[in-house]
């Protein structure tokens, strides 16, 4: 082959360019690449169940996320800041994955599975969380996060109560919802305001006493 003529062999891009102007690498992801505006941004912007709802706006993972933590808050009050704040990252790494529904997510097996709590533990160690939460941690936001899946099967996805119970959890004693898909914008908003209490009730700064109020 003449000089000039070889092609060398690149691998594959395996980062995004997020807006803040971090790259994440994707198969290595780096705390120090993990904002949460970037976080806000991107789950404002994806849609629970596949856009499969009712409504003029999507319900998207960021509104979702703010309603596990309250589940969560609701089923144990004394939840520590800290777990509080997990609850509502929970879900964070579907601003690079997206959300896929879980029968595809088991249909993908471990591999997916690896990446997704390799992505996991380091938004964790981002934003000062445990890497690993506790099992009973685990449990609880599992909870909330079905029990909160009721309420959109049976409001936006068009399943009924007897349906959606056999999939997801009943919803908790004396916890009620009404889901109004918000705007990616308000929904954005409303997700970096929760983080801020939140970041800050857990010893980023002052005032934890605002972790207990809900909207």
């Amino acid at each position: 082959m003449r000089k000039g003529l070889r092609k060398t062999v690149q691998q594959p891009r395996a980062w995004q360019r997020m807006l803040s102007g971090r790259r994440l690498d994707l198969l290595d992801p780096s705390p120090m690449d993990i904002e949460i505006e970037d976080i806000a941004h991107g789950l404002a912007r994806v849609a629970r169940w596949n856009g499969q709802t009712v409504g003029e706006h999507a319900f998207s993972v960021a509104q979702h996320s703010v309603v596990v933590e309250e589940i969560c808050a609701h089923i144990q009050p004394d939840l520590e800041p800290k777990w509080r704040l997990a609850a509502l990252l929970h879900d964070a790494s579907e601003y690079v994955i997206g959300d896929m529904i879980s029968p595809f997510k088991a249909a993908l097996g471990v591999d997916y599975k690896t990446f997704e709590e390799r992505l996991e533990t380091a938004i964790h160690v981002r934003f000062g969380i445990p890497a690993k939460s506790p099992i009973h941690i685990k449990k609880l936001i599992k909870t909330a996060d079905r029990a909160c899946a009721f309420f959109e099967a049976t409001q936006l996805a068009g399943f009924t109560a007897a349906e959606a119970l056999e999939f997801f959890d009943a919803p908790p004693d004396g916890y009620l919802l009404h889901i109004e898909p918000q705007s990616a914008a308000v929904a954005q908003s409303r997700y970096i305001q929760r983080y801020n209490v939140l970041s800050q009730a857990a010893g980023f700064a002052t005032s934890p006493a605002a972790a207990f109020e809900t909207e």
